[in-house]
């Protein structure tokens, strides 16, 4: 059954779909329209030269895509002479993952572990496997979201800060995960 709107009813819906057009092309050209003036400019020029005597900002170092995909191909190589299936993630300093490369045959668990194992390390500075006995006096670590403590996960540090982690999973033990993460950071040095 078709229901038509009344004429009234048409004009009203008609009426208000163009009155956000307009609304909306006139705030794009108003937009556009404006210019700082000389005064503005210079104002912004002047910003960071201040900022930087104030201190109001900081300067952190991150790793490339390339960097992290050296690290990460050689972790899966280390992994595969030993006849091993994992897979390597590489996060950034916030955490957010850079790539994540899962290997030939690796289990699907792994994809996620290796994530949450990178994660962990990076945001402690420290491998998983010295965090898996932090659990003994505090058990509740483990419930932080987004972590894993288990041994697979190793920080990657610049002028000892944390700038990225290495986490891997899917061998047999989180020793070994963790020996092929290490690998992968050691490619970086």
């Amino acid at each position: 059954m078709k229901k038509t709107l009344s004429r009234r009813a048409r004009l009203a819906t008609g009426g208000a779909v163009l009155a956000a057009v307009a609304a909306g092309t006139f705030g794009t050209v108003a937009a556009n329209a404006s210019a700082p003036d000389a005064a503005q400019d210079s104002a912004v020029a002047a910003a960071p030269a201040a900022a930087a005597g104030k201190r109001d900002t900081t300067t952190s170092t991150h790793l490339t895509i390339d960097a992290a995909t050296e690290a990460a191909q050689a972790a899966l190589k280390a992994a595969e002479k030993e006849g091993q299936r994992v897979t390597v993630a590489v996060v950034d300093r916030n955490g957010n993952t850079i790539l994540t490369m899962r290997g030939d045959g690796a289990g699907p668990q792994s994809y996620e572990s290796a994530e949450k194992k990178a994660y962990t390390a990076v945001s402690w500075n420290a491998p998983t496997s010295e965090l898996e006995g932090r659990l003994e006096n505090a058990p509740n670590l483990k419930d932080i979201p987004g972590t894993l403590f288990l041994g697979g996960g190793v920080p990657v540090t610049a002028g000892k800060a944390p700038i990225a982690g290495i986490g891997v999973a899917g061998a047999p033990s989180g020793t070994l995960d963790e020996k092929f993460a290490r690998t992968g950071a050691a490619a970086l040095n």
